[in-house]
């Protein structure tokens, strides 16, 4: 990691996409056995750099971060093919789409959701710390806002492309989505 992203991850604004959460989805990427050496690589970047990059009133962090990625990583050695990879794995983050047939972004995206499907108290400090970021956005705004977001979420056939974390932890998403949409409706969970 450069210094420059050790300062990026340490911005006052930030409270979840912090050097905790890099350092979670790199955790969850060494628990998994069956990669290469260049994809592990590729990953490990990715995930290094996919939110250097944030501004809560900004809607393209994700581009200006694999923009980030790609001046930083020729320094470091990277090839131009791994760049490209880990400038297309850094993009899939802004909306969790992946396209099938399409592993490491699969990995990707399942790892940096996983907290979705972490224990209650857990989930209700990252929504919290979320909640802490968009402090620029009022309570009658944020809360429709983030209940369609989830709403989004809870919408969609799998939250976790990767079949492991699917099989792991979906269940446990879903009721976490669940609960936080009814907090932030006044709905029932």
């Amino acid at each position: 990691m450069t210094p420059s992203l050790r300062a990026a991850y340490a911005e006052p604004r930030r409270r979840y996409h912090t050097l905790a959460h890099i350092e979670d989805c790199l955790a969850r990427l060494a628990a998994v056995s069956d990669l290469s050496d260049r994809d592990r690589a590729v990953l490990t970047a990715a995930f290094w750099w996919h939110d250097a990059v944030y501004d809560p009133t900004r809607g393209d962090n994700e581009a200006l971060s694999a923009e980030l990625a790609a001046r930083d990583l020729p320094e470091l050695g990277y090839a131009p093919d791994d760049i490209a990879e880990v400038e297309r794995l850094i993009l899939l983050t802004k909306g969790h789409q992946v396209p099938e047939g399409d592993p490491l972004g699969a990995l990707m995206v399942s790892i940096d959701l996983s907290i979705l499907a972490a224990d209650p108290e857990t989930y209700d400090a990252y929504a919290r710390a979320i909640r802490e970021e968009y402090g620029h956005v009022p309570e009658d705004v944020y809360r429709p806002a983030r209940a369609a977001v989830l709403g989004h979420f809870l919408a969609a056939p799998v939250l976790f492309p990767d079949a492991d974390f699917a099989a792991r932890f979906e269940g446990r998403a879903r009721a976490n989505l669940r609960r936080e949409i009814a907090q932030l409706t006044g709905g029932a969970a």
